[in-house]
This record gives C-alpha cells, sequence and structure tokens, in this order.
C-alpha cells in the first residue's frame, strides 16, 4: 500500500514541450528469481516499448537506460526486492549488479521494498549494503494513527455503504486479525471487500470479517513450522 501510495503522489505529466511524458517515479516489481533479462522486460512492460521477450540482454539493457532518461526518471522502487535470494549465489550477484549499474547510470536512488530477507539481500553485496540504508516498518498498535489509517483505507474501498472501519470494537478486531502488520490488513480489507460486494452487503462489519476465517500471521508461521 505505502508503495502504490508513493506512485500515486508522484504521477506521469506531458513534458511542457507535450512531445514526451515525464515519470518521476517508476514501481517495478523483482521477478520471482533473480533474472536479469525479465527484469528488464518488465521495465519495458510498463513503459509499452516495442521488444520481444527473447531479445539479448544487452539490446534490452540499452533500451531501459535509454527510456529511463527520456522519461526522466527520478526514482526507481523495486518491490518484492526479497525474491533474489530464490536464486543461486551466482545469480544473485548477477541481479545485484543490475541494481548498481541502473543506479550508477542513471543517477538516481533505487529503493528496495520487501521482507526482512530483503535486507539479506543487499546484505551479500558490500557496496550495496553501503548504498542502501534500512528503514523497518514498525507494527502498528491501536492509536489514533492507526484510526486515520483505517479512514484512509476505507475511502479507498469500492463499497457502498459506509464501514466506519475506525470504530472502536471494529477497528481493534482488525488490528488483532491483521497483528498490526500493514500488508496483512491490506490483504484481509480487499477480501472483505470483495465478499461484501459478493454479499450484496456492501460494507465491512466485524460479522463479515468473522466469516472469512481470517488465519492470523503468528498462527500461520506455528503451523508451518510444525510442518517443515
Amino acid at each position: 500500500m505505502l508503495v502504490q501510495r508513493f506512485n500515486q503522489l508522484h504521477p506521469s505529466y506531458d513534458a511542457p514541450d507535450g512531445d514526451a511524458i515525464i515519470a518521476p517515479v517508476m514501481v517495478v516489481q523483482a521477478p520471482p528469481v533473480p533474472d536479469e533479462s525479465r527484469f528488464y522486460s518488465e521495465i519495458l512492460e510498463q513503459l509499452f516499448a516495442s521488444f520481444r521477450h527473447n531479445d539479448r540482454v544487452e539490446k534490452k539493457q540499452y533500451q531501459v537506460i535509454k527510456l529511463l532518461r527520456y522519461i526522466n526518471l527520478k526514482v526507481l522502487v523495486i518491490d518484492e526486492i526479497h525474491s533474489i535470494l530464490a536464486g543461486n549465489l551466482n545469480k544473485q550477484r548477477t541481479f545485484l549488479n543490475v541494481v548498481k549499474y541502473l543506479g550508477n547510470e542513471l543517477q538516481i536512488p533505487i529503493v528496495g521494498v520487501g521482507t526482512k530477507d530483503a535486507f539479506r539481500a543487499i546484505q551479500t553485496d558490500p557496496q550495496l549494503a553501503n548504498r542502501f540504508e534500512p528503514v523497518v516498518l514498525q507494527r502498528w498498535s491501536f492509536d489514533n494513527n492507526f484510526l486515520r489509517l483505517l479512514v484512509s483505507f476505507e475511502r479507498m474501498l469500492p463499497l457502498r455503504e459506509p464501514s466506519n472501519l475506525h470504530e472502536s470494537e471494529l477497528a481493534m478486531k482488525l488490528l488483532a486479525v491483521s497483528e498490526g502488520y500493514i500488508g496483512e490488513l491490506s490483504r484481509l480489507l480487499v477480501q472483505a471487500a470483495v465478499r461484501a460486494v459478493e454479499t450484496g452487503k456492501e460494507k465491512i462489519d466485524a460479522k463479515l470479517v468473522d466469516s472469512l476465517g481470517w488465519v492470523a500471521p503468528s498462527e500461520r508461521k506455528r503451523h508451518a513450522d510444525k510442518v517443515l
């Protein structure tokens, strides 16, 4: 949600001369495995560029650099960057070199977003470790900031009736089920909104949340530990 919000706050716009689009921020998801070619393909697709997936990596790299300069990119956000760890060490190093290369060539800040494993992935490269300053998102607690967060969420929900997510009973339930994780809360509310539309209820209440049978993150982890 934070990445999407940041992206929304810095939308693309027409250049003053009207001959180009200026895109100050680009959010791209890291491929499921560290793959340089797939990463470039993802960027080119977002830019609506003409390319073939089986083009040589060098050609894609040239296109990416040229186009990102053309749109005057200021910040590149790589989401799910912990996916780097899904590959062997050689592939991890190659992908991290790509990140360094883009930063050096474009002279822009690169933001990596992911789980705590993302930090471990970056630490495998000493040069990148010096460039990336880790910022840990704390879990939410029941306070005014959390209630304001729920109000913001509700504004984005496509429901016809007000859910009043910020009211105490429902807010406490949402906090308990999500355990204060914003990503968990986001997924929970999306599924709850879908259920609300499907049932014709058009709003989220405590009963609807209970009907989802949502399993809290800590409970899922305990179950996974038992299985493994």
